[in-house]
């Protein structure tokens, strides 16, 4: 039932289309981590991030515990990381709950859930729902923030938004990619139109934000792809527009802006990344040719790395304290790609005899190169897959190449999920290659659907393997963009629907 309009900051309404039903009592429930753990923002510190750590359990921690790191004992401050609060879960794609490893269209898929529309982003979890974003209309012209219950995969509510930058909805731009973030007090999402909305665990709108009208509009070659990042009291926007692009962080009660900062002027389809370090927390972004740091508490630009080419899909994953990983292309639709290998490893934060921050790389891959899949760290291990489903693993401390092997995922555009055992490596077409931690070897490949002719197109274009450089945009059949970790459920995103599978 259509509901009046909510006021906001345009002139335009914004409506609620309520599509909620009564929570059902599942055994199910007893699996779902309690409201408190995911309820509450991330704790990070600035030894959050140990790659010994995100396979083997650093990475939730409910009391403040000892890491061994490189032979240094390092106290960690307790970190709440149940649920998938965002975007790579944060830069932890990690769970140490139990899920499945074999699955087929036939055997262990729990539920289906049909979208509104068509996205690209990843699914957030809070309070035992998901929320999942979509667009639809010839041009865009409506936005969706669904809510939906993780057990059934009914829908709970769906919020209807006006697209204050509509443009054709096609093949070549992004549709609903940036990914929301979810906190005790609900969800935040923003829409590449220039939509930024924060609604409570019910679909009550709190505030919302009309870029375009504060700031002007967006115009990106392909749009806006970065999604959202957070801490406990901001949100983080990264707005790359061809002209004046712009970083915003904004105060997730009222929504107000914080501050706001220029952008890096460079293309780019990554997300803006808070990275632990001694000195505190730096908000990273990469953009082709370039890496910037901000002072995430009052906007400043601390430094500027441009000892790197093709960085425009892959995300900066923390590693340790001051230390990421970082990921970068072959280069395809790009000018003077350089060396492709040597754009991807371990950056290291540091200060010269200044006291000015002089970022390096620590190490550089020889052969390994990324595409849209972030690198991961796990185990003391770097893992990179290329777009043609190529997985490297790569010594953490050293970027010593231990293994490549060609995987049956196919083209992956998914960063691959991490658990205590495992690696998941999803590929756009549905199948999902399990690997072993300890060794690399195949554990198990899993099929999600029959064919792209039984899944169908996207409406308003074609929908699979994207070309050169930008985010993941369309080819012919069904796509698959995310799986996030939901214990005892995976949960896949496809641009139509979510899947989840339990064992």
């Amino acid at each position: 039932m259509l509901m009046s309009p909510v006021t906001r900051s345009s002139s335009q309404p914004l409506f609620l289309l309520s599509t909620a039903t009564p929570l059902r009592d599942a055994a199910d429930l007893a699996a779902v981590p309690a409201r408190g753990p995911w309820a509450r923002p991330l704790a990070r510190s600035s030894a959050l991030a140990m790659g010994l750590g995100w396979g083997l359990g650093a990475c939730i921690l409910a009391l403040s515990c000892v890491v061994a790191m490189g032979g240094v004992a390092v106290a960690e401050e307790p970190v709440v990381t149940a649920g998938w609060s965002s975007f790579q879960n944060g830069g932890r794609p990690v769970s140490l709950g139990k899920l499945p490893t074999s699955w087929s269209p036939e055997d262990g898929v729990a539920w289906k859930a049909e979208m509104a529309g068509y996205g690209q982003s990843t699914p957030v979890l809070h309070d035992g729902r998901l929320f999942v974003t979509s667009t639809s209309g010839a041009n865009k012209e409506v936005y969706q923030l669904t809510a939906i219950d993780l057990v059934t995969g009914e829908k709970r509510w769906q919020l209807d938004l006006r697209n204050p930058s509509p443009e054709a909805n096609n093949a070549y731009v992004s549709r609903a990619a940036p990914s929301p973030v979810a906190d005790g007090d609900g969800v935040i999402a923003l829409f590449e139109g220039g939509i930024c909305v924060a609604v409570d665990g019910e679909g009550t709108v709190r505030w919302q934000r009309d870029l375009v009208e504060a700031y002007g509009p967006i115009d990106a070659r392909h749009g806006l792809a970065a999604s959202l990042e957070q801490d406990a009291t901001r949100v983080f926007v990264w707005i790359e527009r061809s002209g004046d692009p712009y970083v915003l962080a904004l105060d997730k009660k009222t929504g107000e802006t914080v501050w706001k900062a220029p952008g890096l002027g460079a293309s780019g389809w990554a997300s803006p990344r808070l990275i632990p370090t001694e000195w505190g927390d730096q908000l990273v972004c990469s953009g082709s040719g370039k890496l910037v740091g901000f002072d995430p508490q009052a906007g400043e630009r601390l430094w500027e790395f441009t000892e790197i080419s093709n960085n425009t899909t892959c995300t900066p994953m923390p590693v340790s304290p001051g230390r990421f990983l970082i990921g970068a292309s072959d280069g395809r639709g790009e000018v003077g790609g350089g060396n492709a290998a040597a754009s991807n490893g371990v950056i290291e934060i540091v200060r010269d005899d200044q006291g000015k921050f002089a970022p390096r790389f620590l190490w550089r891959a020889e052969r390994a190169v990324s595409s849209f899949a972030s690198p991961v760290a796990a185990a003391g291990k770097a893992w990179i897959v290329n777009r043609a489903g190529v997985l490297y693993r790569l010594d953490l401390e050293t970027g010593e190449e231990i293994s490549a092997k060609r995987t049956d995922a196919g083209g992956v555009w998914a960063t691959p999920l991490i658990t205590d055992e495992h690696l998941y490596l999803a590929g756009t077409q549905g199948e999902t290659s399990v690997f072993s931690l300890q060794d690399g070897s195949l554990v198990a490949h899993n099929r999600l659907w029959e064919s792209d002719a039984a899944a169908g197109a996207a409406p308003g274009g074609r929908e699979g393997g994207g070309v050169g450089q930008g985010p993941p945009l369309a080819g012919r059949g069904a796509t698959l963009y995310s799986v996030s970790a939901a214990p005892p459920y995976l949960i896949f995103r496809r641009g139509d629907r979510l899947i989840a599978v339990k064992e």
